[in-house]
C-alpha cells in the first residue's frame, strides 16, 4: 500500500511542476484562439502575454495545491514560483517579453550562488534540501552540491544565449522542451555518485 501511495506522490509532484509549464507553452501557441474564445484576454495583447498570465496563475495555484497537500512548501518550488509572479507582473505590467524571458536565468543563477557559495565556506547546502530524500556521506554531498551548482550556472548561461538569439516562439520550446529533459537527464546521471557515496550501512 505505502508503495501505491509513493507512487502517487510523484506523480503528483510531477504534474505540479509539469502541469504550468504546459499551460505557458499551449497559451503561447494558441494564444489567439484563446483570446477568441475568452475575449477578456485580448487586453493583454500578443500570445506571449496570454501565455505569462496563465502561467502565473498555474504557478499560484500548483503551489497552493502543493501546499494544502503537503503543509509546506519545497523551497525550490517556492523560489521558482515567486520569481515567476513577480518578472511575470513585470511582463505584463510594462509589456515587455524580456522579463519573463530572464526568469530561467535569474532563477539557475540564485541557485547556483547560493550552492556554490555555501561550498565557498564548506557547506554543502543540497544536503538540507534533499537530505530527507536520501542519504549521503559528507564528501558525497559536497561533490552533488559542486555539481548541481555548476548545471545551475550552465543553465542561465544557457537560457541567456539562446533567447537573445532566438524568437519568442523557440525561447517557449527550449523553456518547455530543453530545459526540463536536461534537468531530468543531469539527475539521473547523478545515480552513480549516490551509490558510491551512500552511507556503509545502507550499502550493505
Amino acid at each position: 500500500m505505502s508503495g501505491t501511495q509513493s507512487k502517487g506522490t510523484s506523480f503528483g509532484k510531477l504534474v505540479l511542476e509539469l502541469g504550468p509549464l504546459g499551460v505557458f507553452f499551449f497559451a503561447n501557441a494558441e494564444g489567439a484562439r484563446l483570446q477568441e474564445w475568452f475575449p477578456q484576454l485580448k487586453a493583454l495583447g500578443a500570445p506571449i502575454f496570454v501565455a505569462t498570465a496563465l502561467f502565473m496563475v498555474a504557478i499560484a495555484i500548483a503551489l497552493a495545491v502543493s501546499f494544502a497537500r503537503d503543509g509546506k512548501l519545497p523551497i525550490m518550488p517556492l523560489i521558482s514560483g515567486v520569481v515567476v509572479l513577480v518578472f511575470g507582473g513585470l511582463t505584463l505590467w510594462l509589456k515587455d517579453e524580456t522579463f519573463i524571458k530572464m526568469k530561467p536565468t535569474l532563477v539557475n543563477g540564485l541557485f547556483a550562488a547560493i550552492l556554490l557559495g555555501g561550498l565557498a565556506f564548506g557547506k554543502a547546502l543540497l544536503g538540507h534540501v534533499f537530505g530527507a530524500a536520501f542519504s549521503l556521506t559528507e564528501a558525497g554531498w559536497m561533490i552533488l552540491t559542486r555539481r548541481w551548482g555548476l548545471f545551475f550556472l550552465c543553465l542561465a548561461i544557457l537560457n541567456e544565449v539562446i533567447w537573445r538569439s532566438v524568437s519568442t516562439d523557440t525561447w517557449v520550446d527550449f523553456k518547455v522542451f530543453g530545459i526540463m529533459p536536461l534537468t531530468f537527464a543531469f539527475a539521473l546521471a547523478q545515480a552513480p555518485l549516490l551509490a558510491k557515496y551512500a552511507p556503509a550501512s545502507e550499502e550493505s
